[in-house]
């Protein structure tokens, strides 16, 4: 093989260079319609937002007119000379609960782990009444020890009373229905069953003249269902028995919601989420030995096809004309040339790239200037394509001319 072969193809003609990238005009063609569609997704979702926070004013809210309040109930109360009070913090709810108050809880099951414990020491032996309106498994168990809530509600919202308890015999039928429980408390009363489980429990204190009434849903405190069946008398019997009623209707804005006490980050993190980064942690390092390299003897192999040596100088002169590597297609030009010269003159194939050995050999034989050859053979990259071929060109002549017998 001579050194034309990859110099012939590091000059082909120029060809125009093309680009897959796409540009910025395609890339906005092609996305607009998706960022339109989800500006309008965004626009729709504030607009909903808007009207229903203007809508809706609070869920069994005393000071809601809505129909999802509860400002009738507190308008009867105060006809008959109950005050009703609204608290939103924990510190608030706790200091009010005494023998002459009635705490509601609206929604127990947005109170924390923490904050259900200090709530539940409160009014534990406060002798008042407190009222759990449709507390689920999250909070029921810490607020009303010894209940359980049942996980398939009632089917049906009116119920009958089905119990002794002066205050649902007076109001007969009410829409309790919703969430059922089960207990083993001595002395509770269970109102209101379905399906053989009560919707209604009242737990008298074991301490004092106190109780707890555990209520499955909250319809009969609020403004539209406060007018149907006895839900009014059941109402006002269950929230009037003292003179004053605390209404504490649980917030994210408390500070004692975020209070983590002693606690540290780690437990704060639900176990579930522990155990899953420890599955997936073990999953990692499963999938890590199974894709990971084996280390072993190299195991040769036959390459599939032969591939021509001149497709293969071809391929590595386009390369280099790629990148403009004229320094290393010049340097390969010059060391090929200077090991096939080096047998011709009698310099072994060590001493092939030492100029003092191989320029003195090749002035003997040619006759010529030692800085030529060594200019040709050992000099500087040359500056461009054209000074690249000429390079070629000279060291296919200087072979020729040592071969010539």
């Amino acid at each position: 093989m001579t050194p034309e072969a990859p110099a012939a193809t590091l000059a082909p003609p120029a060809q125009p260079s093309t680009s897959a990238s796409p540009t910025v005009r395609q890339v906005w063609t092609r996305s607009r319609g998706l960022l339109l569609a989800l500006v309008i997704l965004l626009v729709a979702a504030v607009a909903i937002a808007v009207v229903r926070s203007g809508a809706q004013h609070g869920s069994l809210d005393p000071r809601s007119a809505d129909a999802a309040g509860s400002r009738a109930v507190a308008e009867l109360l105060a006809d008959q000379g109950v005050s009703t009070r609204v608290v939103t913090n924990l510190d608030q709810a706790g200091t009010a609960a005494g023998p002459d108050t009635t705490l509601l809880v609206a929604r127990p099951d947005l109170l924390t782990d923490r904050q259900q414990d200090l709530l539940h020491s409160a009014y534990r032996n406060s002798g008042g009444r407190t009222v759990l309106v449709a507390p689920g498994t999250p909070s029921v168990g810490t607020l009303a020890p010894g209940v359980d809530a049942d996980p398939t509600p009632s089917y049906d919202s009116t119920l009958s009373p089905a119990c002794a308890l002066p205050a649902a015999r007076r109001a007969g039928t009410a829409d309790t229905g919703g969430i059922r429980y089960s207990t083993d408390a001595p002395g509770a009363d269970a109102c209101y069953p379905s399906d053989g489980l009560p919707t209604l429990l009242r737990l008298p204190a074991s301490e004092g003249d106190g109780d707890t009434v555990v209520l499955g849903a909250p319809d009969i405190l609020q403004n539209e269902h406060l007018d149907q069946q006895g839900n009014a008398s059941l109402a006002l019997q269950l929230l009037g028995s003292r003179t004053h009623v605390v209404w504490y209707l649980p917030s994210l804005s408390d500070d004692s919601a975020t209070d983590a006490g002693d606690r540290s980050f780690l437990d704060l993190v639900p176990s579930g989420w522990l155990w899953g980064t420890l599955q997936l942690f073990i999953a990692a390092v499963l999938a890590a030995l199974w894709r990971a390299r084996r280390l072993g003897p190299l195991v040769p192999e036959r390459l599939p096809v032969a591939i021509r040596a001149s497709e293969t100088v071809e391929g590595r002169a386009r390369l280099y004309r790629k990148s403009n590597a004229r320094d290393r297609a010049a340097g390969a030009l010059r060391s090929t040339t200077r090991t096939r010269l080096a047998p011709l003159v009698g310099v072994s194939p060590a001493q092939a790239h030492a100029p003092e050995a191989l320029l003195p050999a090749l002035s003997a034989q040619l006759h010529q200037e030692g800085q030529a050859l060594h200019s040709l053979l050992f000099g500087p990259p040359p500056r461009d394509d054209a000074a690249l071929i000429a390079l070629a060109d000279q060291l296919d002549a200087l072979e020729r001319e040592v071969r010539r017998p």
